[in-house]
């Protein structure tokens, strides 16, 4: 059986009120071909560059500052919540 849909957000969506069974063993075959993607501009900053930039401004006494464990137990430190 085919069904038709389309790409929305990098998820691919079926158009209709499909229901397939969990765990379903499915096909995807583009029925045109994708756009090409356009590449960036080569004076075009990258996300990385851009928080590099904002790091480097940051003095290492404010970095000292951070808790050693901040990335096992963000949570506690952002909302409150028990380590």
């Amino acid at each position: 059986m085919v069904y038709r849909g389309h790409v929305e957000n990098g998820v691919i969506r079926l158009d209709g009120a499909v229901v397939l069974p969990e765990g379903s063993e499915v096909r995807v075959e583009l029925a045109m071909p994708a756009p090409p993607a356009k590449p960036l501009a080569p004076n075009v900053p990258t996300i990385e560059d851009k928080l590099r930039a904002i790091w480097a401004d940051v003095p290492q006494k404010e970095w000292d500052k951070l808790p050693a464990d901040l990335t096992e137990h963000l949570d506690h430190y952002i909302y409150g919540t028990p380590k």
